[in-house]
């Protein structure tokens, strides 16, 4: 019989960074009958796995996963092998591309090599939503459909915003918050994580638990973590994300390049700084001490979370040889690239941007240079030669190009 800590005490920890908690009342009442039987709550959060990698925005979620984990109770990661054929449509203009079965269990097998940096493996819960909609069939799924309405669906912003203005919603959309709330069913649920932009889903899967006759699941959702450029929720496409599996050196700089005002939220959501230190620690910076101990702490905290402080201490050396002192990295990878090549090209191709747009932009902003040389022309014609041309872009990224003729070049 598992021992719980008092209901307060756990929903103090809960309630950490949380933007939606509906209800919290129900949530008491489920902790204190699962404190008294010694049974722990079933906690469900679903990953559709669209892309391979994961980024600091996703570990939002993953740290709320593990402090119910603290907590003793029963965490199930439930990847979306079927819902991510279907496609999320949460906050999108358009229909997105569905993947193949093959795409997404590609992309699986890598989140869940990513996801133990932080969940304890011991204990986690791995299912796959197939098991039991693959059964489902078309007679169940017409059922399940029967069981909303379409002016329901409509409530949804994404969906109604794109009626609105004339873009095409696919059929197979609607099916999405339906068969994510009938993974709540067949898990039995208490409780459903998500991110705040997936609250319409998680409050579908309480409506269909409650017309079945089952107790509803609790909802609690967390922000959405705003990126390194402090306007937009992180993502990889905007170049404003920090990948999990980036290098102590490279997670330590790109937090350190981030908004004063964006730490606060950063120290809440991606460590376990105690809030009423935070209140301090912001407090003290907005009285006018120097700001840059504390993004220190955070890019130290974040780095230990992910390698160790052993490896936290030589980022931090390395930022500072490098950046505050006006250095270059010790260790600047060194790469082989096809050539002559428009530099927009060459940026997007080697990594050091996104995209080309975002090549442009950085090239158009002075970010660029290449051999201490600032280049400010988009269409800059980088020639071959036999050594290699040292790129930089902005204050912490660098590469060594070597443009070469193509290997079936005549």
């Amino acid at each position: 019989m598992t021992e719980f800590a008092p209901v307060e005490q756990q929903l103090q920890l809960l309630r950490r960074g949380a933007a939606d908690l509906v209800d919290e009342k129900q949530l008491a009442e489920k902790l204190e009958r699962s404190r008294k039987s010694g049974k722990p709550l079933t906690i469900k959060t679903g990953f559709d796995p669209t892309a391979p990698d994961l980024h600091l925005g996703h570990t939002v979620l993953l740290r709320k996963m593990r402090h119910f984990q603290e907590l003793g109770h029963r965490v199930i990661f439930l990847i979306g092998d079927f819902t991510g054929m279907i496609g999320d449509p949460t906050g999108k203009k358009a229909t997105r591309p569905q993947l193949t079965k093959e795409q997404v269990l590609e992309n699986s097998e890598t989140y869940k090599r990513q996801v133990f940096g932080i969940l304890d493996p011991e204990v986690t819960v791995i299912e796959y939503n197939s098991r039991w909609l693959d059964e489902l069939g078309a007679h169940g799924m017409v059922k399940l459909a029967g069981s909303y309405t379409l002016a329901r669906m409509m409530e949804r912003d994404d969906f109604r915003t794109r009626y609105e203005s004339h873009q095409p919603i696919s059929l197979h959309e609607m099916l999405y918050p339906l068969v994510q709330g009938y993974d709540s069913i067949a898990l039995e649920a208490d409780v459903e994580l998500g991110g705040h932009d997936q609250i319409f889903n998680l409050l579908v899967g309480r409506d269909l638990m409650r017309e079945r006759g089952m107790e509803p699941q609790v909802v609690l959702t967390v922000p959405l973590l705003v990126g390194t450029d402090g306007t937009d929720k992180m993502s990889k496409s905007l170049g404003n994300a920090i990948a999990v599996e980036d290098s102590a050196t490279e997670m330590f700089g790109r937090t350190m390049s981030i908004p004063d005002a964006l730490m606060w939220d950063w120290l809440l959501l991606l460590t376990d700084t105690p809030e009423g230190e935070i209140a301090q620690l912001r407090q003290q910076v907005e009285s006018g001490e120097n700001p840059k101990a504390v993004k220190q702490r955070l890019a130290r905290s974040i780095v230990e979370g992910y390698w160790s402080a052993e490896d936290a201490t030589k980022a931090q050396e390395e930022f500072d040889r490098v950046f505050s002192r006006g250095g270059r990295p010790q260790d600047i990878e060194s790469v082989v690239h096809s050539g002559p090549r428009l530099l927009t090209a060459v940026l997007a191709e080697t990594g050091l941007a996104s995209s080309k747009s975002e090549a442009r932009r950085l090239v158009q902003q002075g970010a660029v240079s290449i051999d201490d040389e600032r280049v400010s022309d988009p269409f800059h014609q980088v020639p071959m030669r036999d050594s290699a041309y040292l790129f930089k872009v902005g204050k912490r990224r660098f590469l060594e190009i070597t443009l070469q003729e193509p290997e079936d070049a005549s």
